[in-house]
C-alpha cells in the first residue's frame, strides 16, 4: 500500500501539471509520426493514449512516458504501403505479445551489458535528432516564428526565476497561443499539422486472415518493432532513473509496453515505446509518479477529441521551444568536456554511437554498434593483463611455470605463445590457481601447449585448476584429463 501511495500520491500536483505539459507536447508529435507511418493522424493519437493509459498502471518505470514514437513509426513505412492500415493493427498486437514474452524471459536484465559510453552516446545522439526534427519549423518561415520561439525559450528559462510552482513549458505554450490569437499572427500552428479526432476509439479486431501466410507478413516487422520498442524503452527508463535517482523495473517495463501495444492495436492505434523527449519533459516539469504519465494520456484524449479547436491553435513555435528546451536539457554536455579525459576507449564508443544514431536515425543500429565497441574494447583490455612467470629447478631438468590472470578467446594466443616449446628440460610444472579458463578456446589453447611440450618429450602436469575451469576442461579438453587435477587435489 505503501508503495501504492508513493508512486501515485506522493506528487499529486506536479505530476498533474507536468501531465498537462505532455499531453500538449505529444499532439503534434503524434500527427507527424503518423504521418511518416503512411496513416490517418488519429491512428498515433489513439496510439499515445492507449499505450500512455496503460504503461501508467502497467509499466516498471513510474514517471516515464510511452506512446506513439517515431523511431516505430519508421518500421511501419513498408508495412502499411503494401498491406494497409489493418496489418499494422495486427503487427502492432504481435508487437505486444513478443515483447510480453520478452518480460517473462527476463530479457530487461540485459541493460547491465550497455556500458555508461554507449547510454551517453544515445542520449547525445537523441538530444541532436530531437534538435534536428525541429529544423523544418524553423526553415523558410517568417521572422515572426523566430521571435515566438526566442520568446518561449526565454519564458521557459527565465519564468523558474519568479516561481517554480507552476512549469515553465505550460506558461510558454498558453502566453504564446495567447498571443497569436491576441494578435491574429499568421503562423503554422498544431492544426495545420493534420485534423484531430472527433470521436473516442472503439475496441477492434483487425480486419485480416488468420492464417500463416498473415503470420509471415506481419512476423518480421513486429519482431524488429519488439526489439526497438524495448531497446528504446530500457535506455529511456535508465536515462529517467538516473534523472529522477531512484530505480525501475526493467523486465516489468517490458511487459508493460507489451500490454500497452496490444490495447493499442485494438482499439485502432499503431505501436509505440518509451519516449525519452517527452520523459525528460515530464521530470524537467516536476512530473515523478504514475500519474503524470496517465495524466498525460488522459488529457491528450480529451483535448483533441472535446477541445479540438482550442489545440489546433496552438502555435508550433511554442512546441519548438519545448523541445529545443529538451534537447539542450537532454545533451550530456559534460561528456563533451571529459572527451580529453575519459578512457580513449570510452570517447571511441559514445562518438560513434552519436555518429551511427544521427547518420542513420535508427537508434538500434547505434546501440548496437556501441555495444559491439564496448565489448570489444573490454575483451582486448582483459586479455592484456594475462601474466605468465616461470622459475627452472636448481638442476636445470624442470620448470615451474605460474600463470596470472584470465584465459579466453582474447587472450589465448598470448597464453600459448608465452611458453619456451624448446628449452632441453625433463619436466614442466604448470600452475594455474591464479587464472581462470573462460571458453572452449581456452581449453584448446591450453592443449596445445600441453601437446607441444610433449612432442619435445617433456612430461607436463598442470596444477590448481579451479573447480570451474576443471568442469570445463573435463567436458571440452583433449589431454589426459588426468595432469589437470583441481586445485583442492595438490
Amino acid at each position: 500500500m505503501n508503495q501504492l501511495r508513493q508512486e501515485w500520491l506522493s506528487n499529486t500536483r506536479n505530476d498533474l501539471l507536468a501531465g498537462l505539459v505532455v499531453a500538449l507536447a505529444l499532439i503534434p508529435e503524434a500527427i507527424a509520426f503518423s504521418i511518416i507511418a503512411g496513416v490517418d493522424p488519429k491512428v498515433g493519437l489513439y496510439a499515445s493514449f492507449c499505450i500512455a493509459f496503460v504503461s501508467a498502471f502497467m509499466g516498471g518505470r513510474p514517471g516515464m512516458i510511452s506512446a506513439a514514437t517515431g523511431a516505430m513509426a519508421l518500421l511501419m513505412v513498408v508495412l502499411v504501403k503494401t498491406h494497409g492500415l489493418q496489418y499494422l493493427l495486427g503487427a502492432t498486437i504481435l508487437t505486444g505479445l513478443l515483447q510480453i514474452l520478452a518480460g517473462w524471459l527476463h530479457l530487461g536484465t540485459l541493460m547491465r551489458f550497455v556500458s555508461r559510453s554507449v547510454i551517453t552516446g544515445f542520449v547525445n545522439a537523441l538530444a541532436i535528432l530531437i534538435f534536428m526534427a525541429q529544423l523544418p519549423e524553423l526553415i523558410n518561415v517568417s521572422w515572426v516564428v523566430y521571435a515566438m520561439t526566442a520568446a518561449g525559450l526565454g519564458i521557459i528559462y527565465l519564468f523558474p526565476l519568479l516561481t517554480k510552482s507552476i512549469p515553465s513549458p505550460l506558461v510558454t505554450i498558453v502566453v504564446l497561443t495567447a498571443v497569436a490569437i491576441g494578435f491574429g499572427l499568421d503562423i503554422r500552428t498544431v492544426g495545420d499539422m493534420g485534423e484531430l479526432p472527433d470521436s473516442l476509439p472503439v475496441f477492434l479486431f483487425p480486419d485480416m486472415p488468420l492464417n500463416w501466410e498473415t503470420l509471415t507478413i506481419i512476423f518480421p516487422v513486429s519482431a524488429t518493432m519488439a526489439v526497438v520498442g524495448l531497446l528504446e524503452s530500457m535506455m529511456t527508463a535508465s536515462i529517467v532513473d538516473d534523472l529522477t535517482d531512484t530505480p525501475s523495473d526493467k523486465n516489468r517495463e517490458c511487459v508493460g509496453q507489451g500490454l500497452s501495444n496490444i490495447f493499442s492495436g485494438f482499439m485502432g492505434g499503431m505501436a509505440g515505446c518509451a519516449m525519452i523527449g517527452q520523459s525528460v519533459i515530464n521530470v524537467k516539469s516536476g512530473g515523478r509518479g504514475r500519474l503524470s504519465t496517465l495524466t498525460a494520456g488522459v488529457l491528450l484524449l480529451i483535448m483533441v477529441v472535446f477541445l479540438g479547436d482550442w489545440v489546433a491553435r496552438i502555435p508550433m513555435a511554442a512546441l519548438v521551444a519545448v523541445m529545443i528546451m529538451v534537447s539542450i536539457g537532454t545533451f550530456n554536455w559534460a561528456s563533451i568536456r571529459n572527451l580529453g579525459t575519459n578512457p580513449k576507449s570510452s570517447s571511441v564508443v559514445m562518438l560513434a554511437t552519436v555518429v551511427v544514431v544521427v547518420a542513420t536515425h535508427d537508434l538500434a543500429k547505434g546501440v548496437l554498434v556501441g555495444v559491439l565497441l564496448s565489448g570489444f574494447f573490454f575483451a582486448h583490455k582483459v586479455g592484456r593483463v594475462l601474466h605468465v612467470s616461470s622459475q627452472a629447478d636448481a638442476d636445470g631438468t624442470a620448470r615451474a611455470y605460474t600463470i596470472t590472470g584470465q584465459v579466453f578467446f582474447a587472450s589465448s594466443e598470448r597464453f600459448v605463445n608465452a611458453f619456451d616449446y624448446r628449452e632441453v628440460i625433463d619436466a614442466v610444472r604448470i600452475d594455474v590457481s591464479q587464472a581462470h579458463f573462460w571458453d572452449v578456446t581456452a581449453v584448446s589453447a591450453l592443449d596445445k601447449v600441453v601437446t607441444k611440450f610433449r612432442r619435445e618429450g617433456t612430461d607436463v602436469e598442470v596444477i590448481g585448476l579451479n573447480e570451474a575451469s576443471a568442469t570445463l576442461i573435463d567436458r571440452f579438453g583433449t589431454h589426459d584429463k588426468g595432469d589437470a587435477a583441481p586445485a583442492s587435489a595438490h
